[in-house]
């Protein structure tokens, strides 16, 4: 695989003759463009990770044409050429966003060493704004916990593929297992761990942008795309990995899509004429079984056999118990530093309750439940009664609220009004949280200021700290 992919535009061809035999002894693949309108022609095609653009091009200035590129969207490293050492065009240059500046006649092993940092410094900055994308998503998670034997062998299998850059690894378990953090373990263990990991929800995407979303689109594709080219998930995952998770959601006519970019690794931005290369690892996640889908005829027979290369089941939770116990730990301890209290004691009698508690939303279900226990209690340990409210858990099914009082809707049969039953819902709530707002929000799943918003509408006053279940604050009468 090469180091990266080179575009140089000048017109001297003796220049360029030269620049191409020593980057390509250096690993990279070249491609020489000699006017503007041979470069702009070859951009979109070659995709390259590095541009050598001279500050003038038969008539054209380089300058210029930087600036065209940046405004199109094109955010590719760029270094200026010139044979004219001239301060201002260097400023100039960098102002339209040039990454540096190299003159002519220039040592090639210096060229060499600006363009092997200007490479690593796009990486880095591609690997920042992917991890600010996360943070800004709120996705967190834990890594992979668990020492069972059942766990232990998926590990042992998906080292195994991550050995191979290329293989296409169809990874199938419900909802909530952890197939996410499978495909990033695999990533980060093959030769493709410095470069891109992008998670694509293929559920979560209306189908009429999952190609958009997929490939991109040029300027003017669409009503709205009037202002630059955007890039696609494909396009961002190159030389990386891309997990297409809940792959079986995908639509046939976007299957048929899929199926020749894993085929031929090319494709179009949506409203592009030139085909764009790729090197992706493409990573299948599905919480249904793509077989039985296959033969329902809801998914393509030949793009499963083309993503089932090699597969790994992952098991769900109630088939490793042994995991459960270092799983709850790790949560408390996560939750317990997130909220700033001290990380209460998980007692061995909670443990075994978890370790008898079904699990059908799997990791996920249990990382959730132990967020709403360290969230809402301050007791020193964590009992089997604060898991009153899982099903399967102890058989008090509702939590207990300082005043001793309980939530249970009852519908009377002469029916009720949906803002009472609201406000009941919150004034309860507020209560179980001693009028703390914001770990009442969490507890409804709602933003502090959707249920400020509802406490006006219902009239319920904000400035109150704590409240009885009549709406009063306490103390009142």
């Amino acid at each position: 695989m090469p180091k990266g992919r080179i575009l140089i535009a000048d017109d001297e061809r003796t220049l360029t003759t030269s620049l191409k035999n020593v980057l390509t002894a250096a690993e990279y693949d070249v491609t020489v463009t000699s006017s503007k309108a041979e470069f702009l022609n070859a951009l979109p095609g070659v995709n390259p990770d590095m541009i050598l653009l001279d500050v003038y091009i038969g008539n054209d200035n380089g300058i210029q044409i930087l600036k065209q590129i940046r405004t199109e969207g094109w955010t590719t490293p760029v270094v200026i050429m010139t044979a004219h050492s001239d301060v201002s065009v260097a400023v100039a240059a960098m102002k339209e966003g040039a990454a540096d500046f190299v003159e002519k006649p220039f040592d090639m092993n210096h060229l060499l060493i600006v363009i092997e940092k200007n490479l690593e410094f796009a990486r880095l900055e591609s690997r920042v704004r992917l991890l600010q994308s996360e943070l800004e998503e709120q996705r967190s998670r834990s890594g992979i916990i668990g020492k069972s034997a059942t766990l232990l062998r998926v590990l042992d299998v998906a080292e195994r593929l991550a050995r191979s850059e290329n293989t296409t690894v169809l990874l199938e378990g419900e909802s909530g297992t952890g197939k996410e953090l499978v495909a990033r373990f695999i990533h980060q263990q093959s030769g493709r761990s410095d470069k891109p990991f992008i998670a694509f929800n293929c559920a979560a995407i209306p189908k009429d942008l999952a190609e958009s979303e997929f490939f991109g689109y040029e300027r003017g594709a669409f009503t709205g795309a009037i202002e630059k080219m955007k890039q696609g998930k494909f396009e961002l995952a190159n030389g990386g990995t891309i997990l297409l998770d809940e792959v079986g959601e995908l639509s046939l006519d976007m299957q048929v899509k899929l199926l020749r970019v894993l085929e031929e690794k090319k494709f179009y931005r949506l409203g592009g004429t030139r085909e764009l290369s790729i090197d992706v690892r493409v990573i299948a996640a599905t919480n249904r079984s793509l077989q039985k889908e296959t033969e329902a005829g809801r998914f393509r027979e030949d793009l499963y056999y083309r993503l089932n290369v090699a597969s790994i089941g992952i098991p769900p939770l109630r088939e490793r118990k042994e995991d459960i116990e270092a799983l709850a730990y790790a949560f408390v301890k996560e939750f317990s530093a997130k909220f700033n209290r001290p990380m209460p004691q998980l007692a061995q009698d909670s443990v075994d309750l978890l370790k008898d508690i079904p699990w059908k939303g799997n990791v996920r279900e249990l990382r959730n439940a132990i967020e709403r226990v360290v969230l809402l209690s301050d007791s020193p340990a964590i009992t089997p009664d604060l898991f009153g409210f899982l099903k399967g858990g102890p058989s008090r099914a509702t939590i207990s609220m300082p005043n001793g009082g309980g939530f249970a809707l009852q519908i009377p049969s002469s029916g009720v009004k949906m803002n009472d039953v609201l406000k009941d819902l919150i004034l309860k709530t507020l209560d179980l949280t001693n009028g703390n707002q914001v770990r009442a929000a969490k507890v409804l799943g709602v933003t502090r200021s959707k249920l400020r918003y509802k406490m006006d509408q219902l009239g319920i006053k904000p400035e109150l700290r704590s409240y009885r279940l009549d709406g009063k604050p306490n103390g009142a009468v």
